[in-house]
């Protein structure tokens, strides 16, 4: 991201606010006639990276209707793109693109393994910055105060790194969110909000490996500003806020009442705000957001998938006005959908940044799968989205599931569903969505709230494998409840999936059962996954959680122990 003192020179607010508007009216104008656009968007790929080698491999010099882009390249995923990518991390140029890498985005896929991303000043402009700069504008339209002062919003996931990893070509590889796009690609406008906080970079050494460390420096920054938006992105993020507040409240009022940050001399003591944060945590017993900025307005992060089980009570903790509004549906390889309305989940393809194609979600990806186009797309439905674009994915399976919501002007309005994979011990061939869609059934039936949840396959008492479900309930489940819920559960999971229904049916699939853990149990997860030196942005909501060793670190029980008794 660009330095902080951008957010300090006269009159930048207000040329960041046209920048924003504009490009919402750009891409709005182009979602008009989206079938043009697509077709551009095609035809500048092709044009521009014919001669590399993989535009010659594939003849995109012969190419000239979709019907023959999808005839020459096969779907793909990174592992396919990974040979040229590495080549060109090497340092040898004209593999996937004419233009040359500027830096490498990090992603860590679902095996955790790090890609590298190469972003090229062409991927930059034609793709990149025209949805990034859109996808603020519900935000800065609605809630005009978080442009107002440079501390207005906390931006969890800025974390600038002074010397950042590097690829062989001597290129950074870090996060989105660690790149200086005005330095590296001359976009001047293009910090965010909340770069410009005193926090964006902190004022005393740290070990940049020391993510909690760097997280307690903002949050005791920040105790003393007046937020009105937190920005995090992953929501993980944003949930761990409250529980962060209250494991450091005592250092925090500390420091305050000191003048202190992480021990050292920072600014005159506060005893005011020291004393008016004690008093809050007495009142109340406990410490929330909402006490702490009470003029808090807007949380801005991604809002399906698990998330959209809790957040609407974490919403609570930070105040019951607070408006959540959706990050774009968004991979580091490439954008999918931004919303350019306050539409709590979902965002309209981005025509022009890439050429779009899906398959139906419950089909299996091969390299020769069938796709459809933009237009032959369902409302109601979930799909694979695929995306080419000039940056040098092609056919990409980015190996996330989108669920189509409805049209504006023709256009597809999509949400992110959840990942791609599948859980499959007995045919059942459940994906992340359709365990959500069936989990908020079961909560709503009975009333029901949680702070979080996971699931696993582990054997029955006979043998027979069977869903267990870790369940951080936002208030006591009685053993009815959890009994009902169980029940309520078994019966939308099959209502959801025809395999989870057949597997039932024929007994290969036993009962599910439920594990309920403590309110803060998957707080204290995503800490510990941080406090091994994973940066928070790529430490994410799972559902499925097949692995051992990780599903007793969040249960606190062995593997394979007996959940809690739900008839």
């Amino acid at each position: 991201m660009n330095a902080p003192s951008v957010w300090h020179t006269p009159g930048h607010a207000g040329r960041y606010r046209e920048r924003v508007y504009a490009a919402r009216e750009r891409l709005a104008a182009e979602n008009g006639d989206m079938a043009h656009a697509q077709a551009r968007a095609l035809a500048d790929l092709l044009d521009f990276n014919a001669d590399t080698e993989f535009g010659r491999r594939h003849g995109f010099a012969r190419i000239r209707t979709m019907d023959d882009f999808r005839a020459a390249v096969p779907l793909q995923d990174y592992a396919a793109h990974a040979p040229l990518i590495e080549r060109t991390a090497a340092g040898e140029r004209g593999l996937l693109t004419a233009d040359a890498p500027e830096v490498y985005f990090t992603s860590s896929g679902s095996t955790g393994a790090h890609k590298k991303v190469p972003v090229t000043p062409r991927f930059m402009s034609t793709t990149f910055m025209p949805f990034y700069f859109a996808a603020w504008a519900p935000l800065i339209e609605h809630f005009p105060e978080v442009l107002q002062r440079p501390d207005a919003v906390l931006n969890l996931k800025h974390d600038p790194l002074t010397a950042p990893p590097t690829t062989a070509d001597g290129h950074p590889h870090v996060g989105a969110s660690q790149v200086d796009f005005g330095a590296r690609f001359g976009e001047p406008l293009s910090a965010e909000p909340g770069t410009g906080a005193p926090w964006a970079v902190l004022p005393v050494p740290t070990d940049p490996g020391d993510h909690l460390e760097r997280a307690y420096l903002r949050l005791r920054l920040a105790v003393q500003s007046d937020l009105r938006c937190l920005i995090g992105i992953n929501p993980a993020m944003i949930a761990a806020v409250p529980y962060q507040l209250n494991l450091w409240w005592p250092r925090i009022v500390k420091e305050v009442r000191d003048g202190t940050l992480g021990g050292l001399p920072h600014r005159a003591p506060d005893a005011a705000r020291a004393d008016q944060l004690e008093r809050l945590a007495d009142y109340f017993g406990t410490v929330r957001p909402a006490h702490v900025w009470p003029r808090l307005r807007a949380l801005f992060c991604w809002t399906t998938g698990v998330a959209s089980l809790y957040l609407p009570a974490l919403r609570a903790e930070f105040g019951n006005d607070v408006t959540l509004l959706p990050a774009p549906v968004a991979a580091s390889e490439g954008p999918t959908g931004v919303a350019l309305d306050r539409h709590p989940s979902a965002g309209s393809l981005v025509a022009s940044a890439a050429v779009y194609e899906f398959v139906p979600a419950d089909n299996d990806l091969t390299p020769g799968s069938a796709t459809l186009l933009p237009h032959e797309i369902e409302a109601g439905q979930d799909y694979h989205v695929i995306f080419s674009h000039v940056g040098g994915f092609y056919r990409y399976t980015a190996g996330d599931v989108v669920r189509v919501i409805d049209r504006v002007g023709g256009v597809p309005r999509v949400a992110y569903a959840g990942r791609g994979v599948r859980s499959d011990a007995a045919g059942e061939r459940l994906r992340d969505a359709q365990v959500v869609r069936a989990l908020h059934t079961a909560l709503g039936s009975g009333g029901l709230g949680l702070r979080n949840v996971a699931c696993r396959v582990e054997p029955d008492t006979d043998g027979t494998p069977r869903y267990v479900f870790a369940i951080a309930p936002g208030s006591p489940w009685h053993q009815r409840e959890t009994a009902r819920f169980t029940d309520e559960l078994d019966r939308a999971l099959a209502a959801e999936s025809a395999g989870y229904r057949h597997a039932r049916g024929a007994g290969r699939l036993g009962r599910p059962a439920v594990r309920l853990l403590d309110r803060e149990a998957f707080t204290r997860d995503w800490h510990t996954a941080v406090g091994t030196g994973i940066r928070p942005t790529q430490v994410k909501d799972r559902l499925f959680r097949q692995d051992d060793a990780l599903w007793q670190r969040l249960t606190g029980t062995a593997s394979g122990s007996a959940p809690t008794p739900t008839r």
